[in-house]
């Protein structure tokens, strides 16, 4: 484990346990195998992923190798979807894999057209629907949000293998609409970022008991304590 992300899990670890965000641990023991570089991989239980699986992989960035890893050692089929301005002009401008499908837009609470707010550092890919203290709400742009059941019947899928998540913020917001969509799901993979909201302990218990009480167990945490692993077990 490198220095910074020692420090980054130490920083969570605490947050944790003096109530800034939600604890949360492992509470099932699977294989666990890390897939993409160490910005934007996830953990996988490698043996609940078959041959030519069906991947949605929401937040792309400018970072496909989660995406690359999955294909590379499945045969996956992954399904990319990003709003984001450089997103789209990023897979716009460079070779991606035959199987890998993208689509520019994002996943909502509803479809529709929403004000995305884009970063402040100009390096930055992520945008927010959130006006959080990394974006700037007087640069924004006009994106096109989906809810993920419009999302799955136009895409004609009945199932999904592994649903990966890193949608800045949201994912407290539409995780709902995910786990009463009636979409079998085996793997949840999300980053979380209580980090930009003040209510985000809050945020965090709410999200982690939804996610518990549809059956779903945390069997991964990343070393940045941010990217967490879940596995459908009921």
């Amino acid at each position: 484990m490198e220095r910074n992300d020692k420090l980054k899990r130490l920083e969570y670890w605490v947050k944790a346990r003096i109530g800034k965000i939600a604890f949360i641990d492992i509470e099932e023991k699977r294989q666990k195998q890390w897939y993409g570089n160490g910005y934007g991989g996830f953990y996988v239980d490698p043996t609940l992923v078959p041959d030519n699986a069906i991947v949605y992989s929401f937040g792309i960035g400018e970072d496909i190798s989660f995406d690359k890893a999955i294909i590379e050692k499945h045969g996956s089929k992954v399904y990319g979807f990003d709003p984001t301005p450089k997103s789209i002009n990023y897979i716009k401008n460079n070779n991606t894999p035959e199987q890998f499908y993208f689509h520019p837009f994002g996943i909502g609470e509803k479809t529709g057209t929403v004000t995305f707010n884009l970063p402040k550092n100009k390096e930055h890919v992520s945008g927010s629907v959130y006006g959080h203290k990394l974006v700037d709400k007087s640069n924004a742009v006009e994106v096109l949000l989906k809810e993920f059941k419009d999302i799955v019947s136009e895409l004609g899928h009945r199932h999904i293998d592994v649903l990966k998540m890193d949608i800045e913020g949201s994912e407290y917001a539409v995780m709902e609409g995910i786990l009463n969509s009636g979409i079998p799901i085996k793997q949840i993979l999300v980053e979380t970022h209580e980090r930009f909201f003040d209510d985000g302990l809050e945020k965090g218990k709410k999200f982690f008991k939804q996610l518990h009480d549809h059956g779903y167990r945390i069997f991964a945490i990343s070393d940045t304590y941010q990217e967490i692993s879940l596995v459908k077990t009921q």
